[in-house]
């Protein structure tokens, strides 16, 4: 076998913050051909990101160090690597996909400069064929329209759209390594197999080598030639895919492999209180071509869908990215204009104002699909979680509001003596559930939850269903639940609402819905989902 395209040897990684020294990578060592993938998987915090960053030294602006270790790449030691040899392998021979798209795209540029701006980089030249480019890298990773898409900023574009946006930038180059970290976790199903077909494509065609990172073991199965499992810094078992799915040797990677959401939830009370309900609810985003910037269409992110939340009552909406399934949520919490009433615990609050809906935003949460940017860096924990608790419950003591951020932190599965680090000390997982115990903290009836799991890996995503399950079931909480991921609306929904394009695909109770879809789109989404054979196009 020829020389590995990547070689990592003895790789240690340990960060110094308060005089003190964490190992979050101990003596890591693992190989990678050309034309293959390597996934590395774990928990969130197990070191898999901390890794990847480190092959191009982009933890070298933190307070890391590395006690041991190589990194070759194509022979060179990147670990001992200039400035100036860096600058030319980053962007050109290896290039990265964030787990957070919104922070990597910078909001005051179009998708189209954006881009370009790769591209140019590069040595490409002309606006023309620039222009051409960006057009066929959107359509490559399943962007609709997109010549109509190149002057849209990326606060105009769902999660996944960004996402795709990102996978886009990574391959304008044709690199040699691919890192990609979490790259399909804000994508649904269907997209995500489109582009997990895509990338093994361009894999097959320019002999790229892939490093996945990923908590979805489900994927592993399909894109992956090779595994690294890693559990607290540490290689505990690595080899070819199948051997170490099907005949696994090590107590954790058992534990992984057995690890998804279990249960279902209560059948819906139709007698039950309605808590939150909409009529009719339309939210149209205008498009504006020319100088004069006149309106010529619109944008109809969420077409005339009604729908009631009941406590103690879970309502899943899944569909493709850019479905409107976001919008919608933030239309019933009045975070956005739309037409159509809605009224809340029976009261119309449509027409309400800001400081009309205040006092009502304490029984209305949400918990956002991106933990990175909902979370300020300039605050600790504490004051992340008891900020809400501040304003709303301003009779509370201090040291009151401590104990209630104490007792959320421990409920969604956080150490509450890490309530006075700052976010950029946790992984993207457990900046997820600080995010939930943002919104539980307000004791609150109803929680809109856009994608509460997608930065969890399994295990814990099965340990956060079961905790909102029991939330809902002391409190009788009413959930409006935003996901990709069937497989936890299945544990969760007990309706359940299918988009696409803005309308409502299919309706009804998720039982009823799961165990025989009427909509051929629905039959595409579930066989997606639940069938890692099967590829799918949307329909």
């Amino acid at each position: 076998m020829s020389a590995p395209l990547l070689s990592v040897r003895d790789l240690s990684i340990a960060f110094h913050q308060g005089g003190r020294e964490t190992l979050a990578v101990d003596r890591v060592s693992f190989d990678l051909q050309r034309g293959r993938t390597l996934a590395l998987v774990g928990e969130s915090g197990s070191g898999k990101s901390i890794t990847a960053l480190s092959i191009v030294k982009l933890l070298g602006a933190t307070s890391a160090t590395y006690p041991s270790g190589h990194i070759f790449f194509k022979g060179d030691d990147l670990l001992q690597a200039g400035d100036e040899k860096l600058r030319e392998v980053r962007g050109n021979e290896i290039t990265m996909v964030f787990q957070e798209p919104m922070t990597s795209l910078n909001p005051l540029h179009t998708i189209e400069k954006q881009i370009g701006e790769i591209l140019a980089l590069h040595g490409m030249r002309g606006d023309a064929a620039l222009r051409k480019r960006v057009i066929e890298l959107l359509e490559e990773v399943g962007i609709p329209d997109p010549a109509t898409r190149l002057s849209a900023y990326p606060h105009q574009l769902s999660g996944g759209q960004r996402q795709r946006v990102m996978i886009a930038m990574a391959l304008a180059n044709r690199p040699d390594l691919f890192i990609a970290d979490e790259p399909t976790t804000a994508l649904d199903v269907t997209v995500q197999a489109q582009i997990l077909k895509l990338l093994k494509e361009l894999q097959a065609k320019l002999g790229m080598a892939m490093l996945f990172i990923t908590h979805d073991l489900g994927i592993v199965r399909k894109i992956a030639d090779d595994v690294c499992v890693m559990q607290k810094g540490r290689i505990v078992e690595a080899g070819p895919v199948e051997q170490v799915f099907s005949n696994p040797q090590h107590a954790y990677t058992k534990a992984l492999l057995a690890a998804e959401p279990k249960g279902a939830p209560a059948p819906s009370n139709p007698d039950a209180k309605p808590v939150v309900t909409g009529e009719n609810i339309r939210v149209w985003f205008p498009i504006k071509r020319g100088f004069m910037r006149k309106t010529i269409g619109h944008v109809k992110a969420v077409d005339g869908i009604s729908l009631t939340v009941r406590e103690g009552e879970t309502v899943g909406v899944v569909g493709e990215s850019g479905s409107g399934k976001t919008t919608l949520g933030m239309a019933l919490l009045r975070l956005i204009r739309s037409e159509g009433p809605i009224a809340y615990l029976g009261q119309r609050i449509d027409g309400l104002n800001s400081k009309e809906m205040r006092p009502l935003r304490h029984d209305m949460q949400v918990v956002f699909q991106d933990p990175y940017g909902s979370l300020s860096p300039r605050m600790s924990v504490a004051d992340i979680v008891e900020e809400g608790l501040a304003i709303q419950k301003p009779d509370l003591s201090a040291h009151q509001r401590r104990e209630i951020v104490a007792q959320a932190l421990a409920d969604t599965g956080l150490d509450p003596a890490a309530m006075d680090r700052y976010p950029h000390e946790f992984s993207g997982g457990q900046r997820q559930r600080i995010a939930i115990a943002r919104a539980m903290a307000l004791d609150p009836k109803f929680v809109v939850l856009d994608e509460p799991t997608s930065a969890l890996d399994m295990s814990v995503q099965a340990q956060i269903v079961d905790l909102l399950r029991d939330l809902q079931k002391k409190r009788n909480l009413a959930y409006l639940f935003i996901s990709h991921d069937l497989k936890v609306v299945r544990a969760l929904a007990s309706e359940l609402i299918v988009m696409r394009q803005g309308k409502v695909v299919e309706s009804g109770p998720a039982a009823e819905i799961f165990a025989a879809p009427k909509s051929e789109y629905t039959r595409a989404l579930f066989a997606a989902a639940f069938s890692i054979e099967t590829e799918v196009q949307p329909a």
